[in-house]
């Protein structure tokens, strides 16, 4: 094993590190995720796409605990009005799906999508004994079991049962998800303001340390592999996202672009969709939205973000349209828990249990399933759970990334049959 400094303190302008040192230094982070640049994701689209109708899974986290009663509302129930008074939105203004049930005045790009029975909307999704607390019950619907101290992520299990490669699910963003993280390999992170890898003489000095030598424990390999990763492609992806994402023609627009501002999610998804559309090989992508936990003013800030939510979600399938993707892409949004069915004094909701689960996209059996909670049975002034989350995974890793469902969450027998065959 090479020992001795590859560059002098001088041409590295650092101190210096052996290769054992510097793989110890940076083992930690390393073995977390393998961070990857545009240029390597473009890379891998243009050298190994992935073959067209290859189904695709993008999972939009809702951090904060989005409230399921002010997205898909009873609107028809006394006791909703009575429950929540200054946080309730006038019946004229929802958006009716049935009968009894509307969206939030906001997601009118969901409701378009739902009229064309695009979206299923699962109902009453939580697990056993409910926890309200934000990271234990995060981690909860992460990691894809019921005890929070589980070590993997429900799709990082996944990608245990496939071939080793980085390119199989990205997160965007420079932080990866507890939910892509497997003993084996885990998901990637791809920062959305690109990543600028090490040139010259520096570069040159971290390439080799990251040549594997057969006396790295596993830690330092595993380093050493997520440093291979980083600097192995490195020249296609910039003409890719250089270009214009591509046009949503079946969209109204407004001062010359899509209807609907542009926010952190938009530009996620923007990303996807050109890389999407370009090729990349990656069948899991991750993209976040924060600003859920609404104890105060909820109804105005809840609504902007769903309202985000809808038009980012319904602008990307669009723009997905003309590369023939589409019909491949399944969106799985999901909040960690719901809200309190009685308002507080702050004119907000505090954390609750149960709430709505949305699949979105051309393989989606749209309509509802799962009971709707009852108002006039409430558990500890919560909505029960009527459904329970790892149904829809079992149904997501069956139908949509083929793989058996008791390979990631043991046995479980629950489906949602949201997803078609």
């Amino acid at each position: 094993m090479i020992e001795k400094p590859v560059f002098s303190r001088e041409q590295l302008g650092m101190s210096v590190f052996t290769r054992r040192q510097f793989l110890k230094f940076s083992g930690v982070a390393a073995t977390s995720a393998a961070i990857l640049s545009v240029d390597d994701v473009a890379h891998a689209a243009t050298t190994r796409p992935l073959p067209l109708g290859t189904p695709i899974l993008v999972v939009l986290s809702l951090y904060g605990g989005n409230d399921g009663l002010n997205t898909v509302i009873p609107f028809k129930d006394s006791i909703y009005y009575a429950s929540r008074p200054g946080i309730t939105y006038k019946p004229e203004t929802l958006l009716p799906i049935s009968d009894d049930l509307a969206l939030n005045p906001s997601m009118s790009g969901i409701k378009s999508l739902w009229d064309t029975q695009k979206v299923a909307i699962v109902r009453g999704v939580g697990y056993p004994k409910p926890d309200r607390s934000h990271f234990s019950s995060m981690a909860i619907w992460q990691s894809g079991s019921s005890q929070s101290s589980r070590d993997t992520g429900w799709l990082g299990r996944w990608l245990d049962t496939q071939p080793l490669d980085p390119m199989s699910a990205i997160s965007l963003g420079s932080v990866l998800p507890p939910m892509l993280v497997g003993k084996k390999q885990s998901g990637s992170a791809l920062p959305l303001g690109g990543l600028n890898v090490p040139s010259g003489v520096i570069g040159a000095a971290c390439a080799r340390l990251s040549v594997p030598s057969p006396t790295d424990n596993p830690l330092m390999a595993a380093a050493a592999t997520s440093m291979r990763n980083l600097f192995s492609v490195s020249s296609s992806v910039t003409p890719i996202l250089a270009k214009p994402a591509p046009v949503a023609q079946d969209l109204p627009t407004a001062a010359g672009g899509n209807a609907g501002g542009d926010t952190n999610l938009a530009q996620q998804l923007n990303v996807v969709a050109k890389l999407i559309a370009a090729g990349a090989p990656t069948k899991v992508w991750s993209v976040s939205l924060g600003g859920f936990d609404t104890h105060a003013n909820e109804a105005n800030a809840q609504s902007l973000l769903l309202g985000a939510v809808s038009t980012s979600v319904t602008t990307f399938l669009s723009q997905l349209k003309a590369s023939g993707r589409a019909k491949d892409v399944t969106v799985l949004i999901y909040s960690e828990f719901g809200r309190r069915v009685k308002a507080n004094g702050s004119e907000g909701t505090d954390h609750g249990t149960a709430g709505p689960v949305f699949l979105v996209g051309d393989r989606v059996q749209g309509g509802f399933y799962g009971d709707q909670p009852s108002l006039t049975q409430l558990v500890d002034g919560d909505l029960a759970v009527t459904t329970d989350f790892r149904d829809i995974y079992a149904t997501i890793l069956e139908k949509v990334l083929m793989t058996p469902a008791e390979k990631v969450l043991g046995v479980w027998k629950g489906r949602t049959n949201a997803i078609k065959s």
